[in-house]
């Protein structure tokens, strides 16, 4: 009698999504491309088989993932047509076709992208994060001795910051409308906190959202007329001062307990108020007298090998493809059990 071969199981197959616009812009697009491949090699790992699809505005691929034999859609995607406005959409249409997929959902997405929101949300519920000015209140701008930096409201990756982002109280209007001319969309302008800067990324764990080990930027030997700011310059253009000058550290274990704390308390009171899911990044600084003040709410942090958030996981003792396996379970919770036994 012949005997037949068993057959393999199935092997998972997993979608990764990402903004089309990836593949043409500058350093901070291509860098997505990066994030990309690096998550696809940690499913081919995790045993997927990985297809990937670039989001342009039309969206109706996106909602034809609901009729495709997918186990895991990843959504990478950070803007649409370079927009960052836009970005809410994608998880919207995947959450109205019922596809399940990695990372925070629409409505944390959208909270968490429009900055001026974000604050609203963060100063109603009693989390500190600077006092701000957009074209529909202002804070305090007679005096001149008080600065303000001047940012995007929808845009991350430091887009549009530079050395002359942070202006004296008095010309923050002029700068507005600078920035407006000569980039478009929207900006707003929030005091600056002249202090020490720190970000704290959070990974959800089968047990809850797990805190990375706290790690602080630092500026070395920055010009005493030169603002110490993340900006496009020190994340994006290597070879620069301030890429040069901007190390990343860890708080060691046990040090500034108070602050470190502090800090940790913070961003799980962010993660709760905006509702994020799967992973996240807060961004603080802490002015001279010690008092942490959020700067923004990162849903769906860069996952590129040399960002902060897998710098993070690695110093707290877990591999990219611990990471992943986690985010997927977030989306499926059937892998919950799987994501435990890798970390």
């Amino acid at each position: 009698m012949t005997m037949l071969a068993p057959v393999a199981a199935a092997q998972r197959r997993a979608v990764v999504l990402y903004g089309a616009a990836a593949a043409e812009g500058g350093p901070d697009e291509a860098d997505t491309i990066i994030q990309v491949e690096t998550v696809q090699g940690a499913l081919a790992s995790l045993g997927y088989a990985v297809s990937l699809m670039a989001i342009d505005l039309d969206l109706a691929p996106v909602a034809r993932l609901a009729r495709r034999q997918v186990d895991l859609v990843v959504n990478l995607v950070e803007s649409l047509r370079g927009d960052g406005r836009l970005i809410h959409l994608v998880p919207a249409v995947l959450d109205s076709v019922g596809v399940t997929y990695t990372g925070a959902p629409a409505a944390a997405i959208h909270a968490s992208t429009d900055k001026i929101l974000a604050k609203r949300l963060m100063r109603d519920a009693h989390i500190p994060t600077p006092e701000w000015c957009d074209g529909d209140s202002s804070g305090d701008l007679a005096d001149p001795n008080t600065r303000y930096i001047v940012k995007s409201v929808c845009e991350d990756a430091s887009i549009g910051l530079d050395a002359g982002s942070v202006v004296p109280a008095t010309d923050v209007h002029q700068a507005m409308a600078a920035r407006r001319a000569r980039l478009g969309g929207a900006w707003f302008a929030e005091r600056y906190i002249d202090g020490r800067e720190f970000n704290l990324s959070i990974l959800e764990s089968p047990r809850g959202p797990l805190i990375l080990p706290v790690a602080e930027i630092q500026f070395v030997d920055y010009p005493a007329d030169r603002p110490r700011i993340v900006d496009y310059e020190a994340k994006w253009l290597e070879g620069s001062f301030a890429f040069d000058h901007t190390p990343r550290r860890f708080v060691e274990d046990g040090a500034e307990a108070d602050l470190v704390a502090n800090l940790n308390g913070l961003a799980l009171d962010c993660w709760r108020l905006f509702g994020l899911r799967g992973y996240a990044r807060v961004d603080f600084r802490v002015d001279p007298a010690g008092r942490p003040w959020v700067l923004e709410v990162n849903a769906n942090p860069c996952l590129s090998p040399d960002a902060g958030f897998l710098a993070a996981a690695e110093r707290g003792g877990l591999t990219l493809v611990d990471v992943i396996a986690m985010i997927a379970a977030t989306a499926q919770p059937s892998l919950h059990k799987a994501a435990a036994t890798a970390v």
